[in-house]
């Protein structure tokens, strides 16, 4: 657990760093290199920024266990987190989606933004390559200690360098073309806006199942089945009922045995039924299994 809280505030925290860096210096790069596309990156590695706190804080709730008001422990905090970071990214995508169509309807009407300047392009190179080294990085971390949340924020760095990708294609084709060519620049920043609200609405659809409670994908529940069966001394399992506690699993079922079995034996069928699951599913698995006699015993 310690070495799960430790290495996910130590890659959230390093985000942060960067983020606070490529802000500042897509704004500078923006403002100075008269480039909407670049400021709009700006803006979205802020929110980048925000979600950073929200993940260093929830993710360190997340990581408390069972306590007397949270019997099944605090990991719907991090399920909350990654629902509260997709937000920031789809609200800063539509702000975003409606500045640059303003810009673009200027430019049609022969309002046209003034050219980019060669400084917001090389902004947008050092935001590609950061941001998609801190998204592998990010990732690879979030899968390894199974957390929703740092998932979540990767993709948030993903889009981030996707964005910069836009911003390097508009601005590089403002510049070299020019004139009413400047268009490019808003119309990449609409880009960036609809690959963010893409993007924020994947990452709310997992998050939004897990709140409201609902049941692991069927094949999982039917390798629990599977594996409840499989164990001796079972006659049948039913009543099966699974979900999502942030990186727990939660599974509640019944199983039938012999009415001429002991408590005993009965308890043991449990444990390796508890053992099996917690190998295939991992060991913070949480399993409450009812014992019911079959027919025969009426």
């Amino acid at each position: 657990m310690e070495e799960r809280a430790k290495n996910i505030q130590h890659i959230t925290l390093w985000g942060a760093v960067c983020n606070i860096m490529l802000t500042i210096v897509k704004f500078v790069a923006g403002i100075l290199g008269s480039s909407s596309a670049m400021i709009a990156d700006a803006v979205h590695s802020a929110s980048d920024l925000i979600s950073d706190i929200v993940v260093i804080v929830f993710a360190r709730i997340s990581n408390k266990g069972m306590d007397k008001s949270h019997d099944y422990g605090h990991g719907k905090f991090e399920t909350l987190a990654a629902f509260f970071v997709s937000l920031i990214l789809l609200l800063v995508g539509v702000d975003m989606l409606q500045s640059s169509c303003r810009q673009i309807i200027d430019s049609i009407k022969g309002r046209p933004s003034a050219a980019p300047e060669m400084i917001a392009l090389w902004a947008a190179i050092v935001s590609i390559l950061t941001k998609e080294v801190l998204y592998q990085w990010t990732v690879r971390i979030g899968r390894k200690f199974s957390s929703p949340v740092v998932i979540a924020n990767a993709w948030h760095h993903r889009t981030d360098a996707l964005s910069s990708v836009a911003s390097l294609l508009g601005i590089g084709g403002a510049i070299i073309l020019g004139g009413q060519w400047t268009i490019l620049d808003p119309i990449a920043g609409g880009i960036i806006s609809v690959v963010i609200i893409v993007v924020a609405i994947k990452m709310s659809i997992p998050t939004l199942s897990e709140l409201t409670e609902a049941s692991l994908p069927e094949e999982t529940e039917q390798k629990m089945l599977d594996i409840a069966r499989s164990v001796k001394g079972v006659r049948g399992v039913h009543e099966l009922k699974s979900r999502h506690s942030g990186r727990y699993i939660i599974v509640d079922f019944h199983i039938v045995v012999d009415p001429n079995t002991t408590i005993y034996d009965a308890h043991e069928t449990t444990v390796v039924i508890e053992q099996k699951l917690r190998e295939e599913f991992g060991e913070e698995t949480q399993i409450n299994i009812h014992i019911e006699p079959s027919d025969d015993s009426l």
